[in-house]
Parts: C-alpha cells; structure tokens; sequence
C-alpha cells in the first residue's frame, strides 16, 4: 500500500507537469496537481519509515512522543505510526542464565560459606523493562546477588535443627525462596 501511495504520488506529479507543458490546464489547477502529487509522495515514503521486522522471541515497545502506546510481541513484518521511538524499544524475551560469582556471606548461625548460583530468567514485562530502569540486564544481576546474600543468611549451611530447612538439605525450598525473592 504505501509503495502504492508513493508510486501514485508520483504519477500525479508527471500527470501534472506533463499537462502543464501541453497547456491543457491552466497553471492555477497544473501548480495544485504538483503540489498534492508531492504530498502524496511525501507521505507513502514517511510511512515506509513505520515498517520493522521482529524475530521470535523479541518485542518492541512501541513509544510516540514519549508516550508508552503499546507492545508488539508477534514475531514478523510489521507496520507502526513512523513517528515510534527507536530507541531502546526492542526487548529480547529469550530465556537468560545469569551465573553469580561466589560471594562469601554468613549462614543463619553466622557460619562464613561461599555461595553461588544460575539464575535462569526472561522478561515477562517489555513496559516494566524500559521503563523502570536503566538496564534490566545489570538491574537483575544485582538483584540476583542481593537476593542469593539475603537467602543464605535466612538458612543454616547444614547440620539443622530437627524438620529445619538448611541449604544442603532442603535444595527445591532454598530454591523456591530464591525464585519468590528475586519475583
């Protein structure tokens, strides 16, 4: 369609000038045709600007004027308002490790241990991530470590109290209070 819009643009232009130069309009209605010949054409190539592609797993925040307007998330050819903010508007949904390196904290009892973890993780919210920080990358980075230094001293390293939870031993909740502490 707007390949359409620009090649009827241009049409109208040449229809225009080609009257003009035989005189069968006058130059009053000849000026016209030229000039809404080259609005049309100027508005077919501002809305080519508005196409973009999206790869599985990707999204792109759609922003007019600073505004938030939405998110696309269906992979393929797409069109928008040209006028959409390219910056820092296409967001990755793939499925990220994030290795922390080991930090050296003090269990429940006041133990010193080192501690590590994989932090498997993806972006749920395009808006949220955009938005409310600088970069969701580093901003779960930091969070994944401050969680993982706040669970370990929530939990004895070993040798617990009868039915008490330890993070050698109760491996599926130390990681369920992870994953409730880093949501």
């Amino acid at each position: 369609i707007n390949i359409a819009i620009v090649l009827s643009g241009l049409a109208l232009m040449i229809f225009a000038i080609t009257e003009l130069s035989n005189r069968h309009v006058s130059v009053g209605v000849g000026l016209f045709l030229l000039f809404c010949g080259l609005v049309v054409k100027v508005t077919g190539i501002i809305c080519l600007v508005g196409h973009f592609t999206l790869q599985p797993n990707e999204a792109r925040v759609l922003i007019l004027f600073g505004a938030y307007r939405g998110t696309v998330r269906h992979s393929g050819f797409h069109w928008g308002n040209p006028f959409y903010s390219r910056i820092r508007t296409r967001i990755s949904l793939r499925t990220r490790n994030f290795n922390s390196e080991k930090l050296k904290v003090n269990d429940k009892r006041g133990n010193p241990i080192e501690i590590a973890a994989v932090v498997v993780w993806r972006v749920a919210d395009t808006a949220q991530a955009v938005f409310d920080v600088d970069d969701y990358g580093s901003y779960v980075n930091i969070q994944s470590e401050s969680a993982i230094r706040h669970l370990a001293s929530a939990y004895a390293y070993d040798h617990g109290e009868a039915d008490e939870t330890t993070l050698r031993s109760g491996t599926d909740e130390v990681a369920g209070a992870l994953k409730e502490e880093l949501q």
